[in-house]
């Protein structure tokens, strides 16, 4: 019921002598929060997020980097993807997906 949007996601590969590279899209379902907050990046610093997309645990990898079009046609990338898991426990488990 909550899985309202689609994104494409495009994993990030790598960069190689002719730039960045990305795998195929790949269209996933969840919800789309568009909300300006602060978060931190791989790498500690403080970054603004303009939105996040919550989705199942194995729909999709996501590391950061990789591109996102957004429902309404936008592009971002991903800050971080952050797994939700109880490890077993009765809680929502889910992918944290933050997009710059």
């Amino acid at each position: 019921m909550l899985l309202r949007h689609e994104v494409a996601v495009e994993a990030f590969e790598g960069a190689g002598a002719y730039g960045e590279t990305y795998g195929p899209p790949q269209t996933v379902r969840g919800f789309l929060d568009e909300q300006t907050r602060l978060v931190r990046d791989t790498g500690g610093n403080q970054v603004s997020s303009s939105s996040t997309f919550y989705c199942h645990l194995d729909a999709v990898t996501a590391p950061p980097q990789s591109r996102v079009t957004l429902p309404d046609g936008r592009t971002t990338t991903v800050i971080a993807a952050l797994r939700r898991d109880g490890g077993g426990l009765p809680t929502p488990d889910h992918l944290e997906v933050q997009l710059t």
